[in-house]
């Protein structure tokens, strides 16, 4: 007798089909670039639920697909919940300091424009 998993598996690009292009575009929306931020300021993996976006459910699914999509982050199910965490050895494997300097400058653009 064999044993079928009920686990749910999202897909995700491996670490060479991650492309450049996809990141930024990831990266270029308000919203995904709030969930990166709170995901590197943590080592542990976030649920969904913990992030509060001012949009739909719908949308907040939708970001947080291109996000896994485009190799940003990984999400796996633990149970019922799907957690995220950045793919920060990904990244910074295939674009040296990439990620930082993109939270370094989203931090420098809330110090400028008083926001926070």
């Amino acid at each position: 007798m064999t044993s079928v998993s009920s686990a749910r598996v999202l897909d995700h690009p491996a670490r060479d089909e991650i492309r450049l292009e996809n990141v930024l575009h990831a990266l270029s929306d308000p919203m995904r670039m709030r969930v990166v931020r709170a995901l590197a300021t943590t080592h542990d993996e976030l649920s969904c639920s913990y992030f509060d976006l001012p949009v739909t459910k719908s949308t907040t699914t939708h970001h947080f697909r291109v996000l896994r999509e485009s190799g940003v982050i990984q999400q796996v199910y633990r149970g019922t919940a799907k957690l995220n965490c950045l793919r920060r050895d990904d990244l910074e494997a295939l674009f040296p300091g990439l990620l930082d300097s993109v939270l370094a400058a989203a931090e420098g653009q809330d110090e400028r424009l008083g926001a926070r």
